[in-house]
């Protein structure tokens, strides 16, 4: 087949897309297909009818995820057209022209549901839910009112729409970004001052910050694909919790999978993962998050529908528990996904 891998953008999680994306080229070119690899935004000056005579990295220089926010500014900076249509050159014709598109973006428009809308309108196939729960999910204000709908337990929280907002929780408490990703923008607070900056900050990525109920205890997560709840992960940081940099730097975080715990936590989040992806209404594979206290109540934090494909990242993990390699794990994405559009 003739795959496009997307990447990159102008997400703040653009370098760990662009990491996952050479990755995802990498195994689908051992896999036999002919594969380019794009920067959604950046895009190239090659032309769609030339795209596919050899397999082609056009993802620029980010080999590794440094753990520190990339410098978007000098990314639009690099469109000479000043970045005003998000696609870059070429990207749509060189996707028309492929057989799928492997979306190995994060965040923002690779996530929020607006790339698979323009695609589903433009008749190109790509690998994930569609783009209405790509947008649940993605909020998690919307999310975590359908989890409480659907009954999957979730931590309470507020939203607030102003940093000049006068309310005050309980210490600690998590505030958070409502659309964010890879803990971007994600502060545990345990005092005032404490939370009135980091409301500030929040305030500086979005117009909207959530305000959560802290939970104290054990982190996992669990990939549901088609449906299946694959073997759950624990996630412990060495340090902190488990931010931006304990995500994507090498040693950081001890990671168990499967996790080590009995059955019956293990059958009940798997459960909870099922419930929340289809309180979302996802398709073809996500990845959820979620707290477990020290009274053994389970918590789900959100759902995330393009998760990591990085060398650290917690899917490949969860196949390979089940006998699948990396290489499998994206062939089994790509099937899934023709299979759905049909």
């Amino acid at each position: 087949m003739r795959i496009v891998v997307l990447a990159g953008g102008l997400s703040t999680e653009r370098d760990v897309s662009l990491v996952s994306g050479r990755d995802i080229y990498t195994a689908l070119l051992k896999n036999g297909h002919k594969v380019v690899l794009l920067d959604v935004f950046l895009g190239t000056d090659v032309k769609s009818e030339d795209a596919f005579d050899a397999d082609i990295d056009w993802a620029g220089e980010i080999t590794s995820v440094s753990g520190e926010e990339p410098d978007l500014d000098k990314i639009r900076a690099l469109r000479s057209d000043g970045g005003k249509v998000f696609f870059g050159p070429n990207v749509i014709s060189i996707c028309q022209a492929s057989d799928i598109v492997f979306m190995a973006l994060h965040g923002d428009c690779g996530e929020n549901g607006k790339i698979q809308a323009a695609f589903d309108l433009l008749g190109i196939k790509y690998t994930g839910t569609g783009s209405f729960s790509s947008a649940l999910a993605m909020d998690k204000a919307i999310s975590k009112a359908l989890f409480k709908m659907y009954g999957v337990p979730t931590p309470e929280s507020v939203m607030l729409r102003s940093e000049d907002d006068e309310y005050m929780p309980e210490f600690p408490c998590v505030v958070k970004i409502c659309s964010g990703g890879s803990s971007i923008g994600v502060y545990v607070v345990h005092n005032e001052n404490e939370y009135r900056s980091a409301v500030k900050d929040a305030f500086r990525y979005e117009s909207r910050v959530i305000v959560e109920q802290y939970i104290k205890g054990r982190e996992f997560t669990c990939c549901v694909i088609e449906g299946q709840a694959l073997p759950i992960v624990e996630i412990a940081p060495k340090s902190g919790f488990y931010d931006y940099r304990n995500k994507y730097q090498a040693g950081s975080t001890v990671e168990t999978c499967p996790a080590d715990v009995d059955a019956d936590t293990t059958a009940k989040i798997q459960a909870e993962a099922v419930k929340a992806y289809d309180a979302l209404g996802i398709s073809t594979y996500a990845r959820m998050d979620f707290l477990m206290n020290e009274s053994g109540d389970i918590f789900c934090l959100e759902a995330n529908t393009l998760p990591g494909m990085t060398p650290t990242s917690l899917i490949p993990q969860e196949a390979a528990a089940i006998g699948k390699s990396y290489e499998e794990l994206c062939e089994w994405i790509i099937d899934i996904s023709l299979k759905k559009q049909a």
